[in-house]
């Protein structure tokens, strides 16, 4: 597969006038290694090269940069359209002139509350600085917008930042999770419950149908909440459900980072994902080799842990933000605790396991899996078999159930616990034999394809069916055509 950069993030500088709580960077002063201009320009011309549409310089506070307009006007003068976020202290008429000289497109201020709050994040009279930088670009027409870092002290103070917000006319508001890493690491009682995901969100709906702030969720934030995907519907301005992919990091979007190192998001800080630096290899170069960027654009569901791993929609959410996972895991292959699904599901666990009849939950289990509702069958068939666990009734359902899922070891698994019992089981047999299939096993799944076969009524064509389609999708289309042609009158 072919990958386009379309976007990216360049933090520009580890320069900050602040010291923020919750800075992830645990940004100060400029670092000696930073690129210089030269360099920068350069890299301007390259990130154009690539074919970026835009590009967010970031920091630290880039404009701290004296030359952070000439980087800007260098990337706008060859097609890319340069974003900027901004802690906002240092944005006054003249910094705005020049702004708007060098084409800027959107300039996003770090807004963490109300002034008490913002001010305790940051630093005495910032807030003031962020309100009076706000009205100056409404007033020469310059794009605004504000990011708001949630943690447990502004979450219940969004609706007053809201009032401002459209007050001062403020075009897009974008939310995102804070995470215990950098300076956050030291201010953990400010984290935000993953429990509280929803509440973000159902927020976040309610400005959308308000109308008056343009609110867009980060990507650290959802998944899978019919309204969460009615705010990215609106703020995508699209009729589609916009539903989460997967991370764009290193398919769709890159980072770099003060020094030209390359990596798929400068959300992560783990030197282990840093691709290539530019001072040593191109940057096309380093984008388009084909061992870059493997820990996004090789992952599947199989490598993700927890409710991630057994997951109906692992396969395209991939586990939502990564960098979430390895701050709150310390690895990627685990499970997004900050997921609206993820809690759904866990809110459900409760209640399945407080059912107390058995036979309550075998019925139950029947009903989901009839109407598709997979994923609640699954959680309702492994309190079942917590508690009769060689029910080979059971079993049977839970390796269809892991099957439509696409939980192929799990299926796999549950077939083998059947067949333990009944080898001559024809239903488990053409299970195990598809589970091996799955995951890669083909030669070994065959046999037990076969078995099922000689084991099921002549009138059952199943088995035969699934055969086929296993030869064809292995390159075995002789093999398929002659199987099919046995089965013909």
């Amino acid at each position: 597969m072919e990958y386009r950069a379309v976007t990216g993030v360049w933090e520009v500088t580890m320069g900050c006038n602040m010291r923020c709580k919750h800075c992830g960077s645990s940004c100060e002063r400029p670092l000696p290694d930073q690129l210089d201009t030269e360099e920068s320009l350069a890299l301007a011309r390259d990130i154009a090269d690539l074919g970026l549409e835009w590009i967010t310089l970031s920091g630290g506070e880039p404009l701290i940069r004296k030359d952070w307009d000439l980087i800007a006007a260098e990337l706008s003068r060859h097609g890319v359209i340069p974003n900027i976020i901004s802690n906002g202290w240092m944005i006054d008429e003249a910094v705005l002139e020049r702004a708007i000289a060098a084409k800027v497109g959107t300039i996003a201020i770090s807004l963490d509350g109300p002034q008490e709050t913002h001010d305790y994040i940051r630093k005495p009279g910032s807030y003031r600085r962020v309100i009076n930088a706000l009205r100056l670009m409404q007033r020469h027409g310059v794009a605004s917008g504000v990011i708001t870092t949630v943690n447990r002290r502004n979450l219940p103070e969004l609706p007053r930042m809201r009032e401002l917000l459209a007050e001062v006319g403020v075009r897009y508001w974008q939310l995102q999770i804070g995470l215990p890493m950098g300076n956050f690491a030291e201010n953990t009682d400010m984290v935000m419950d993953p429990g509280q995901v929803d509440e973000v969100i159902d927020f976040a709906h309610e400005t959308m149908l308000e109308g008056r702030v343009n609110i867009y969720p980060a990507d650290c934030l959802g998944y899978y909440n019919i309204k969460e995907l009615q705010v990215r519907q609106r703020a995508h301005r699209t009729r589609a459900y916009p539903i989460w992919q997967g991370c764009n990091a290193g398919k769709r979007s890159l980072g770099i980072l003060h020094n030209g190192d390359v990596l798929g998001c400068t959300s992560v800080r783990d030197r282990r994902y840093i691709e290539g630096n530019i001072r040593e290899r191109p940057l096309r170069e380093i984008w388009e080799d084909a061992e870059a960027f493997a820990w996004n654009r090789r992952a599947d569901k199989s490598q993700l842990g927890g409710n991630c791993h057994k997951c109906q929609y692992g396969d395209q959410c991939l586990g939502g933000c990564p960098n979430t996972r390895l701050t709150m895991n310390g690895s990627m292959a685990s499970e997004n605790v900050y997921c609206s699904f993820n809690q759904a599901m866990r809110r459900a666990e409760t209640k399945v396991a407080a059912i107390e009849e058995t036979g309550t939950l075998l019925e139950r289990a029947e009903g989901y899996a009839r109407k598709g509702e997979f994923q609640i069958a699954a959680l309702v068939l492994e309190e079942a078999l917590r508690r009769i666990p060689d029910d080979v009734g059971l079993l049977k359902l839970n390796g269809f159930v892991q099957f439509s899922l696409a939980n192929w070891d799990a299926c796999l698994a549950a077939n083998d616990r059947v067949l333990s019992c009944d080898p001559n089981d024809a239903y488990a047999n053409k299970g195990l034999g598809l589970a091996l299939h799955r995951l890669g096993k083909t030669d070994e799944g065959i046999p037990y394809l076969r078995k099922a076969i000689s084991l099921s009524p002549d009138d059952d064509l199943d088995p035969v069916y699934d055969l086929a389609v296993v030869y064809r999708e292995s390159g075995r289309i002789a093999e398929a055509d002659a199987l099919l042609a046995d089965m013909s009158p």
